[in-house]
């Protein structure tokens, strides 16, 4: 008792900051996804709590966030926006599963060309979502795409108001402004009251112009933090659960560890996991939407000087006392403040540092993100996610498809003349007497015809091939199938065949190679590529 008395006593004022700015973000942020400005507080605060009690992290903050909103938006355009709260539950089931089934190991399969892309792509959807709100213009006719509701946006351009722009401008300025230049205050808390006040002015003619707040978009708004949801099944949720709960689990991962960094801790990963499936279940049951781990929340936790997760709970006890308070006073914040607060969380959310290191050194990665980018803006962003990962897995396997090794070529006076480290190789130099051929990583169905047609087209030079196979880690059937082939290939050219260096790893399958017990028979397999040029005359 003494020790949960001593963190809250150590971290309330850390978690009261984080709440503050937790508020407005978290209205602004559900009204991103589709859905009502109650919503996402209560997303912040049960999804907030069960993350803090049950998750592995000590700063992490759970709640809504930009990274989720644009795939929550395209579900609640299709499906409707009282369908979110499901796709919260069965987002936390999902992530139990991979809890239980320990499957966050297979994230690295979604490469961080796809995750930059993907965020790319979000950040634009979130941006370009709030053109409405930012010019006044309203009474449009919904779509059910993303790109259509835009084009209907511009064509319908003549009917904003200048004024509502202005204040969107204005503020989106102020955000910017206060962020780089007066960094110990957080900009949103600064502002949200601001645009409260003028909201209020104007609902009382008290200023020369209109401004649409969020009471007149949302009329219903109230400062409940439970919301009977309704829940049915519908097969969509499979998919959309399963795309949303990847990038949750990949989003509170970096912000884990980017959190361990700035703070030289280490947080519990498979407990984290946990956490999270929790917080979603718990989120969906209370009326909320699905929530992940908020790298900008997160950082500012640690700036307050956050030492344990109890910090995080008392942000989310707080969002709830606070709200159930002041949220009526929401009510008269203009939809263009909600509006600069959401471009300026948007144009935050774009690495411009890790697409210039891709552009420099790595340029199909680069236009991999650009591309998963654009499919998440025109098309959707699960289909974005789910390109990407397709397109990164088939440049994967061609990469593994070239079959790396290693060459070493001594000539007739029996010494090293060339040594090529790569994939690819041309004719070797026609005075070569001994190549020492070292296959890396896997002899597999992937890459079993590359190494084949070296050995049939290039290596035609030398009297005598030593295959060293101390690096290769990995060899399937067909990979025996290969080291046949190529054995028969070696003495069908007249030339002498050696193996050495057997990787223990693959032993046991190579020794079902017929060929293999073959060369062993007539001694000409040795444990070290030394000992084979000592029985070749080398010194």
């Amino acid at each position: 008792m003494q020790n949960i008395l001593s963190n809250i006593k150590s971290n309330w004022k850390s978690g009261l900051t984080v709440s503050l700015v937790s508020i407005p973000l978290s209205v602004s942020l559900a009204v991103a996804s589709g859905t009502s400005p109650t919503v996402g507080i209560i997303t912040a605060v049960w999804a907030g709590l069960f993350a803090s009690i049950f998750g592995g992290s000590n700063f992490n903050i759970v709640g809504p966030t930009g990274a989720l909103s644009g795939i929550l938006a395209a579900y609640a355009i299709m499906h409707g926006a009282d369908m979110l709260p499901m796709l919260a539950l069965v987002t936390g089931v999902f992530v139990l599963i991979s809890y239980f089934f320990k499957l966050e190991r297979y994230l690295v399969l979604i490469p961080g060309s796809t995750v930059h892309g993907f965020t790319l792509g979000v950040a634009f959807i979130i941006g370009l979502n709030q053109f409405n709100f930012a010019t006044g213009i309203t009474g449009l006719t919904p779509h059910p795409r993303f790109i259509e509701n835009v084009m209907e946006s511009f064509r319908h351009i003549p009917q904003g108001s200048l004024s509502t722009f202005m204040v969107f401008v204005v503020f989106l300025t102020a955000l910017f402004f206060i962020t780089k230049y007066l960094k110990k205050i957080p900009a949103v808390i600064a502002l949200a009251p601001i645009g409260i006040g003028l909201g209020f002015l104007a609902s009382k003619g008290m200023v020369p112009f209109v401004l649409q707040t969020l009471g007149q978009k949302f009329p219903t708004m109230s400062s409940a933090i439970i919301a009977v949801p309704k829940f049915s099944f519908d097969s969509s949720l499979i998919i959309a659960g399963i795309t949303v709960a990847v990038v949750a689990i990949l989003e509170t991962m970096i912000s884990a560890k980017i959190a361990d960094v700035m703070t030289k801790t280490k947080h519990e990963k498979r407990k984290e996991m946990f956490g999270l499936g929790l917080a979603n279940i718990a989120s969906g049951l209370a009326g909320g939407i699905p929530a992940t781990a908020a790298l900008a929340r997160t950082a500012l936790n640690i700036k307050s000087k956050a030492n344990n997760k109890m910090s995080a709970t008392v942000s989310s006890i707080s969002i709830a006392l606070v709200s159930l308070l002041v949220l009526k006073y929401f009510a008269f914040i203009p939809l263009a403040v909600i509006a600069a607060i959401l471009v300026f969380v948007a144009v935050r959310m774009i690495e411009v540092q890790h697409f210039k290191r891709m552009f420099e050194y790595n340029r199909r990665d680069f236009w991999l993100a650009l591309l998963v980018a654009f499919v998440t803006i025109y098309e959707d962003p699960i289909v974005g996610i789910l390109v990407g990962v397709a397109i990164s897995l088939l440049f994967f396997v061609e990469k593994l498809s070239h079959g790396h090794f290693e060459l070493i070529i001594n000539s007739k006076d029996k010494k090293i003349v060339d040594r090529i480290i790569d994939d690819k190789v041309d004719e070797i130099r026609p005075d070569s007497h001994t190549v020492v051929y070292s296959i890396k990583g896997q002899l597999s169905y992937i890459n079993m015809e590359s190494h084949v047609e070296r050995f049939e087209n290039k290596l035609h030079g030398a009297d005598t091939i030593i295959i060293r196979l101390r690096e290769l880690y990995h060899m399937d059937m067909e990979g025996v199938e290969a080291f046949d082939e190529i054995i028969r290939t070696i003495k069908g050219m007249k030339k002498h065949v050696l193996i050495t260096g057997v990787n223990p790893l693959i032993e046991s399958v190579l020794e079902t190679s017929h060929v293999y017990q073959d060369l062993k028979k007539h001694q000409l397999v040795f444990d070290r590529t030394r000992s084979a040029l000592v029985h070749l005359g080398y010194n």
